[in-house]
């Protein structure tokens, strides 16, 4: 199929059929489709948009791109399933929310990634421990799965290499807004992880990327029905990002509120919330509560009797990290490795308080 034919029918808002979308994302990872092609058919997306069955067909054409991870003989015991959020400053819930989920019996395989925007990423946060691998061979990820239950690492290259490189264009190209590529980016990662279900945490709010609720909802929406669509149960929370969540931000000393999180030395109210109501939902679609508020309970429970804490320092050690990173003293060492000793460094101003969730979409 030529590339100016399937361009061209895009931009007059057309609907493009499996076949197109197909060859189009061939193109993108074989190379046959020049930058500018590319660039003009992600532009006549973001102008045109897409309809939901074209963009399943876009989603799993980039899942197909690349590998699929297989964990049938890993022996995990406990249903994969995975969190994803659209980023927010202050946002430091998937290092609690991976190890609590675990607590309470799943298995997170999490597939995190870097920083977007005035955002820090799951990935940056980490690194801030010494040692810490976000990038394990499959081995090791394998047995701290077992062991920890968690691990909370990056996508190879190898995984939907398709959006690497479209990615990249829509980046210099103004195009990084389209609902529709934004679904298919982060749904191909999600698809190609291996997960029985997923939770999403769509961001609204002057420190998100949707800053009216009308656009978190029609992002929310779509990453679900075509999470579904694929074969992928998937539910979302829109939550409040108009103030930091939590009471820090900046890479390291998010983690050291999170520590302080599992911990119990310190909650934040907002965080607890938004981090139980995830969990609850995890728990839910993963068949181990009997609804969502029944999760929270569970999860509730799970932080309070430490174990929650437990998996953390199991995961952070069986990746490299510190062996004693809930330990004050020894993280206070390792906090001077990090370049962060003079207190919280939190950047709440400017923004504006507002409720902590504005609501939940079932899928």
């Amino acid at each position: 199929m030529l590339a100016q034919e399937i361009i061209r029918r895009k931009s007059r808002a057309q609907r493009l059929d499996a076949a197109e979308i197909q060859s189009f994302v061939r193109g993108l990872v074989d190379r046959s489709w020049s930058e500018g092609q590319i660039a003009a058919f992600a532009m006549a997306v973001c102008l045109r948009g897409m309809g939901r069955e074209e963009c399943v067909a876009l989603t799993q054409a980039m899942t197909d791109s690349g590998d699929r991870l297989d964990w049938s003989r890993a022996k995990l015991h406990g249903p994969l399933l995975d969190k994803h959020s659209t980023g927010g400053v202050g946002d430091k819930v998937s290092l609690i929310l991976a190890p609590l989920a675990v607590a309470c019996g799943l298995k997170v395989p999490m597939m995190s990634g870097r920083g977007l925007g005035h955002t820090g990423g799951t990935l940056d946060k980490l690194e801030a421990l010494p040692g810490y691998t976000v990038t394990p061979r499959r081995a090791t990820l394998v047995r701290v799965l077992r062991e920890a239950g968690c691990a909370i690492v990056g996508a190879n290259a190898r995984i939907a290499p398709a959006d690497r490189r479209l990615y990249a264009i829509r980046d210099v190209t103004a195009t990084v807004e389209s609902v529709p590529l934004i679904t298919a980016s982060i749904l191909s990662k999600k698809l190609a992880a291996g997960l029985d279900a997923l939770v999403m945490d769509v961001k609204v709010g002057n420190g998100a990327f949707s800053t009216e609720a009308h656009s978190a909802d029609t992002l929310a929406r779509s990453l679900v029905e075509v999470a579904v669509g694929s074969g992928l149960p998937t539910q979302a929370l829109i939550s409040d990002m108009n103030q930091v969540l939590g009471s820090t931000a900046g890479n390291a000393v998010e983690v050291r509120e999170a520590i302080d999180f599992l911990t119990g030395a310190a909650r934040e109210p907002r965080l607890l919330q938004l981090t139980l109501a995830l969990a609850g939902r995890m728990l839910w679609l993963g068949g181990l509560a009997a609804s969502p508020a029944k999760g929270e309970q569970q999860a509730m429970r799970a932080l309070d009797d430490g174990s929650a804490a437990e998996r953390f320092a199991r995961m952070v050690a069986g990746l490299g990290g510190p062996a004693n990173v809930l330990a004050r003293g020894g993280a206070r060492a390792a906090w001077r490795a990090w370049g962060w000793l003079g207190g919280p460094a939190c950047f709440a101003a400017g923004f504006a308080a507002s409720a902590a969730l504005h609501g939940s979409l079932a899928g």
